[in-house]
């Protein structure tokens, strides 16, 4: 089978991987029986949303497994692990356990939540060594399928939850089996292989994109109320799957034209093999191309955990991470509870919002890389989260305003900036680390998720509990102003650290992109 044509089948099974991967966002559907057979107090509840998140701490075990196993082993082990973490907590709620103790249920949800950081090891380092010269754009595609995750669970789930099963116990289902199933499905094609000298064509990128566009409108569009209604469960299944099978065509094109190689042959990823490809060369691909067998200018070091650790630039990039995007999925966490405090009831539609937002944003590296490609103008990672930055900060200032048109805009923009910066920092790792490592130290990085979740979580509640003079609820603009306040704060100065570390790596990209 031909090099581009194994490249794209991996990068087929990222997405694949990634679109089912999102299961620590079904929790509260199931969350409130488990609080009721087991007598959970609001605190041990709020305590087993930690543990899903407090997985990402030990996620860095996948890095090093990926150093010594192959790929799909990893894979597997990881999809293994969420069979066994959510598949305990089904087999007792319907009463195929007789008892579990609330420290066996948090260990669980802790062991599930780890098994999300493996396939995200193994779906990163797939789009980041495959395609070295086009891995923002391939780290983009993927990551973007993330923020579909609830919508394919909750369209399956629909179809499956009248066949004698309730709807938590089908998430839970689902969330065990679904992901070793594709696991099972893509582990053939998952390999990390030295595809440096195979040329890929900018136009298979620009299909993906356009079939991705298409997916996420759909399953978005088919999640509103008023179209879901109309729609059967099993139709609206079958649309999301069709829409998921599509880029499958890219590899099959490929492996095609790798049979009649006089070139003759018109696919979706070659039509342009004699006009575009020329365009690009001529635009500056040989350059990249020169990048790219240059480890010196591919990457600022290629270096293992223990010597970043050592690295001011890590420092730097840990709190900018902290200060952004770990902020933004804070608001995202708690945008339920905010939403509620203002008055809006329509919370439902605002968390639509925010996963349709968030879905795009993923997509804003790849079309950044698009843009660029054409131009010897690229704008260097550190810069681009900066860039990002600015309106976050803004946004959570403008929540202070009761309006609930405030509310929108800034969901929003908080939801897209935040997932264009959990899409970008992937790249940053291995610009500024290098890929050797990659595993292990972008699991270290991403620690710093739930321990922020920890903090600013924690101390949102006390600023929450001290508003509410004492009752459960509290209710208007100040539950949360002191709140909107910090982080905006915070933000801000995460802002100044993105350009500080801008500063100190511009030299680093100008040769990189020169």
């Amino acid at each position: 089978m031909p090099s581009t044509a194994l490249q794209w089948l991996s990068l087929v099974a990222a997405i694949w991987l990634q679109s089912i991967n999102g299961t620590n966002s079904n929790f509260p559907a199931y969350s409130s029986q488990l609080k009721q057979l087991i007598s959970l107090s609001q605190l041990q509840l709020n305590n087993l949303a930690f543990a899903s998140d407090a997985g990402k701490l030990f996620g860095w075990f996948s890095g090093i497994a990926a150093l010594h196993l192959p790929l799909w082993l990893v894979l597997l082990i990881g999809s293994s692990l969420g069979l066994v973490g959510y598949g305990v907590q089904y087999l007792f709620l319907v009463h195929k356990i007789s008892s579990l103790s609330y420290w066996h249920i948090f260990f669980l949800t802790l062991l599930a939540g780890n098994s999300i950081c493996w396939i995200n090891t193994v779906c990163y380092i797939l789009a980041v060594r495959n395609f070295p010269i086009q891995r923002q754009a391939a780290v983009g595609l993927t990551t973007g399928y993330v923020g579909l995750s609830p919508v394919i669970y909750t369209a399956i789930v629909n179809t499956v939850a009248s066949l004698s099963i309730g709807r938590a116990e089908a998430y839970l289902l689902l969330n065990s089996i679904l992901p070793l199933t594709v696991g099972v499905v893509t582990a053939p094609f998952v390999s990390s292989t030295d595809f440096e000298k195979a040329k890929v064509g900018e136009a298979g990128f620009i299909v993906v994109s356009m079939i991705t566009i298409a997916t996420g409108t759909y399953a978005i569009v088919s999640s509103l109320g008023s179209i879901s209604n109309r729609l059967s469960p099993l139709i609206n299944v079958i649309g999301i799957g069709s829409c998921l099978t599509l880029p499958i065509v890219i590899p099959l094109a490929e492996y095609i034209r790798g049979i009649f190689k006089d070139g003759r042959v018109c696919d979706m990823s070659a039509v342009y093999d004699e006009t575009v490809d020329q365009v690009i060369a001529e635009n500056g691909q040989k350059e990249a191309d020169s990048v790219a067998d240059n480890p010196e200018v591919a990457a600022m070091e290629d270096i293992g955990v223990k010597l970043m650790l050592r690295r001011l630039n890590f420092w730097l990039y840990l709190f900018v991470y902290f200060l952004g995007a770990t902020l933004g999925l804070v608001f995202l966490n708690n945008l339920g509870q905010i939403a509620e405090s203002r008055g809006y009831s329509n919370i439902s539609s605002l968390v639509s919002l925010s996963s349709a937002c968030g879905f795009f944003g993923r997509l804003l590296p790849c079309f950044q890389h698009y843009v660029y490609s054409r131009s010897k103008k690229r704008v260097p990672g550190p810069a681009s989260i900066a860039a990002m930055m600015v309106p976050v900060s803004g946004a959570f200032f403008l929540l202070l305003n009761g309006t609930d048109l405030s509310l929108h805009i800034s969901t929003a923009i908080i939801g897209a900036c935040t997932g264009a910066m959990t899409s970008i920092a992937v790249s940053i790792t291995s610009e500024l680390f290098g890929t050797k490592d990659f595993g292990v130290n972008h699991n270290v990085i991403v620690a710093n998720i739930p321990i922020g979740s920890f903090i600013f979580g924690d101390l949102a509640a006390l600023l929450y509990r001290s508003e509410s003079k004492g009752n459960d609820r509290c209710m208007g603009l100040n539950c949360y102003r002191y709140t909107f306040i910090m982080w905006g704060t915070l933000c801000s100065l995460g802002t100044v650290l993105a350009m500080i570390l801008h500063l100190r790596t511009r030299k680093f990209y100008s040769q990189r992109y020169a």
